[in-house]
Protein backbone atom coordinates (compact mmCIF):
# COMPACT_ATOMS: atom_id res chain seq x y z
CA UNK A 1 0.00 0.00 0.00
CA UNK A 2 1.58 3.34 -0.86
CA UNK A 3 1.55 6.23 1.39
CA UNK A 4 -0.11 9.05 0.44
CA UNK A 5 0.54 11.93 2.72
CA UNK A 6 3.57 14.13 2.26
CA UNK A 7 3.83 14.80 5.62
CA UNK A 8 3.93 11.00 6.56
CA UNK A 9 6.09 10.33 3.73
CA UNK A 10 8.52 12.92 4.89
CA UNK A 11 8.55 11.77 8.55
CA UNK A 12 8.94 7.72 7.44
CA UNK A 13 12.29 8.98 5.22
CA UNK A 14 13.43 11.16 8.93
CA UNK A 15 13.22 8.07 10.77
CA UNK A 16 14.74 5.81 8.36
CA UNK A 17 17.35 8.58 8.38
CA UNK A 18 17.83 7.98 12.53
CA UNK A 19 17.68 4.76 12.61
CA UNK A 20 19.77 4.10 10.09
CA UNK A 21 22.79 6.54 11.64
CA UNK A 22 21.60 5.09 15.14
CA UNK A 23 22.36 1.56 14.20
CA UNK A 24 25.95 2.52 13.27
CA UNK A 25 26.44 4.93 16.39
CA UNK A 26 25.55 1.64 18.04
CA UNK A 27 28.08 -0.64 16.17
CA UNK A 28 31.13 2.07 16.96
CA UNK A 29 30.36 2.50 20.65
CA UNK A 30 30.18 -1.17 20.68
CA UNK A 31 33.76 -1.78 19.95
CA UNK A 32 34.75 1.22 22.08
CA UNK A 33 32.68 -1.04 25.04
CA UNK A 34 34.86 -4.03 24.07
CA UNK A 35 37.97 -1.71 24.36
CA UNK A 36 37.28 -1.13 27.90
CA UNK A 37 36.64 -4.54 28.79
CA UNK A 38 32.59 -4.39 29.42
CA UNK A 39 32.03 -6.84 26.49
CA UNK A 40 28.09 -7.76 27.28
CA UNK A 41 27.42 -3.78 27.45
CA UNK A 42 29.42 -3.94 23.89
CA UNK A 43 26.87 -6.91 22.82
CA UNK A 44 23.83 -4.73 23.89
CA UNK A 45 25.11 -2.11 21.63
CA UNK A 46 25.16 -4.83 18.58
CA UNK A 47 21.89 -6.15 19.28
CA UNK A 48 20.37 -2.74 19.82
CA UNK A 49 22.19 -1.79 16.53
CA UNK A 50 20.28 -4.89 15.04
CA UNK A 51 16.78 -3.49 16.12
CA UNK A 52 17.47 0.26 14.54
CA UNK A 53 18.42 -1.59 11.28
CA UNK A 54 15.13 -3.29 11.68
CA UNK A 55 13.10 0.17 12.55
CA UNK A 56 14.82 1.23 9.44
CA UNK A 57 14.10 -1.46 7.33
CA UNK A 58 10.34 -1.17 8.36
CA UNK A 59 10.51 2.34 7.42
CA UNK A 60 11.83 2.15 4.11
CA UNK A 61 9.45 -0.81 3.24
CA UNK A 62 6.27 1.54 3.81
CA UNK A 63 8.20 4.11 1.53
CA UNK A 64 9.40 1.86 -1.35
CA UNK A 65 7.50 2.91 -4.02
CA UNK A 66 8.24 6.70 -3.68
CA UNK A 67 11.67 6.44 -5.64
CA UNK A 68 13.34 9.81 -6.07
CA UNK A 69 16.15 11.34 -4.37
CA UNK A 70 15.85 13.04 -1.45
CA UNK A 71 17.50 15.21 1.04
CA UNK A 72 16.86 13.97 4.83
CA UNK A 73 17.18 15.58 7.65
CA UNK A 74 17.19 13.59 11.20
CA UNK A 75 18.07 14.30 14.65
CA UNK A 76 21.23 12.56 16.19
CA UNK A 77 24.05 12.27 18.63
CA UNK A 78 27.55 12.37 17.46
CA UNK A 79 30.54 11.74 19.18
CA UNK A 80 32.86 9.57 20.84
CA UNK A 81 33.06 9.24 24.17
CA UNK A 82 34.05 6.71 27.11
CA UNK A 83 30.97 3.79 27.55
CA UNK A 84 29.42 5.85 30.11
CA UNK A 85 29.28 9.06 28.38
CA UNK A 86 28.19 6.90 25.01
CA UNK A 87 25.26 5.45 26.54
CA UNK A 88 23.86 8.28 28.14
CA UNK A 89 23.94 9.58 23.88
CA UNK A 90 22.03 6.09 23.88
CA UNK A 91 19.83 6.88 26.11
CA UNK A 92 19.22 10.67 25.17
CA UNK A 93 18.56 9.43 21.23
CA UNK A 94 16.33 6.80 22.77
CA UNK A 95 14.13 9.14 25.14
CA UNK A 96 13.90 11.62 22.20
CA UNK A 97 12.26 8.77 20.15
CA UNK A 98 9.89 7.90 22.92
CA UNK A 99 9.21 11.25 24.36
CA UNK A 100 9.06 13.26 21.09
CA UNK A 101 9.48 11.90 17.90
CA UNK A 102 7.17 8.24 17.68
CA UNK A 103 4.21 9.87 19.85
CA UNK A 104 4.28 12.64 16.95
CA UNK A 105 4.42 10.91 14.33
CA UNK A 106 2.60 7.82 15.00
CA UNK A 107 -0.44 10.46 15.54
CA UNK A 108 0.19 12.39 12.17
CA UNK A 109 -0.12 8.47 10.78
CA UNK A 110 -3.43 7.70 12.41
CA UNK A 111 -4.85 10.80 11.64
CA UNK A 112 -3.33 10.35 8.01
CA UNK A 113 -4.76 6.94 8.11
CA UNK A 114 -1.98 5.88 6.77
CA UNK A 115 -2.12 2.16 8.23
CA UNK A 116 1.25 0.65 7.65
CA UNK A 117 3.00 3.80 8.78
CA UNK A 118 1.43 3.48 11.99
CA UNK A 119 2.19 0.08 12.36
CA UNK A 120 5.95 1.08 11.95
CA UNK A 121 6.30 3.85 14.20
CA UNK A 122 4.45 2.02 16.78
CA UNK A 123 6.82 -1.16 16.67
CA UNK A 124 9.63 1.18 16.91
CA UNK A 125 8.24 3.23 19.90
CA UNK A 126 7.34 0.38 21.78
CA UNK A 127 11.22 -1.12 21.37
CA UNK A 128 12.71 2.05 21.91
CA UNK A 129 11.13 2.16 25.06
CA UNK A 130 13.20 -1.11 26.39
CA UNK A 131 15.80 0.36 24.85
CA UNK A 132 16.03 3.09 26.49
CA UNK A 133 15.57 0.83 30.09
CA UNK A 134 18.08 -1.49 29.33
CA UNK A 135 21.07 1.33 28.41
CA UNK A 136 20.13 2.90 31.43
CA UNK A 137 21.15 -0.15 33.47
CA UNK A 138 23.86 -0.59 31.25
CA UNK A 139 25.13 2.59 32.11
CA UNK A 140 24.20 1.97 35.96
CA UNK A 141 26.92 -0.67 35.67
CA UNK A 142 29.58 0.81 33.63
CA UNK A 143 29.11 3.80 36.79
CA UNK A 144 30.38 1.13 38.84
CA UNK A 145 33.12 -0.42 36.53
CA UNK A 146 31.33 -3.51 36.12
CA UNK A 147 29.47 -4.93 32.78
CA UNK A 148 26.42 -5.43 32.42
CA UNK A 149 25.11 -9.17 34.00
CA UNK A 150 23.29 -11.00 31.26
CA UNK A 151 23.60 -14.06 29.50
CA UNK A 152 22.26 -12.75 25.94
CA UNK A 153 20.45 -10.64 24.11
CA UNK A 154 17.81 -11.30 21.82
CA UNK A 155 16.21 -8.93 19.29
CA UNK A 156 12.87 -10.12 17.32
CA UNK A 157 13.34 -9.49 13.30
CA UNK A 158 9.77 -7.55 13.17
CA UNK A 159 9.90 -5.19 15.00
CA UNK A 160 13.09 -4.38 17.19
CA UNK A 161 11.48 -5.84 20.67
CA UNK A 162 15.03 -6.28 22.74
CA UNK A 163 15.08 -8.76 26.02
CA UNK A 164 18.16 -10.12 28.04
CA UNK A 165 18.41 -13.49 28.74
CA UNK A 166 15.73 -15.29 27.19
CA UNK A 167 13.42 -14.83 24.27
CA UNK A 168 9.73 -14.69 25.09
CA UNK A 169 7.28 -17.47 23.47
CA UNK A 170 5.30 -14.74 21.34
CA UNK A 171 6.81 -11.11 20.92
CA UNK A 172 5.09 -8.72 23.30
CA UNK A 173 4.74 -5.92 20.23
CA UNK A 174 3.94 -8.03 17.36
CA UNK A 175 3.35 -11.29 17.80
CA UNK A 176 6.28 -13.05 16.47
CA UNK A 177 7.29 -16.51 17.91
CA UNK A 178 10.33 -17.12 19.77
CA UNK A 179 11.91 -19.01 17.31
CA UNK A 180 12.60 -16.15 15.07
CA UNK A 181 14.42 -13.62 17.40
CA UNK A 182 17.93 -13.32 16.85
CA UNK A 183 20.19 -14.09 19.30
CA UNK A 184 23.61 -11.66 20.31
Amino acid sequence: MAVKNVMTEDYLRSSYGGESMAHMRYLTWADMADDEKVPNIGRLFRAIAYAELVHANNHFKVLEDKKNDYTVTAGAVFGRGTTVENLQGAINGELHEVEQMYPAYLQVAEFQDEKEAKRSFHFALEAEKIHAALFKDAQDAAKEGEDLKMDSVHVCPICGHTVLDEAPEKCPICGAKKEVYKSF
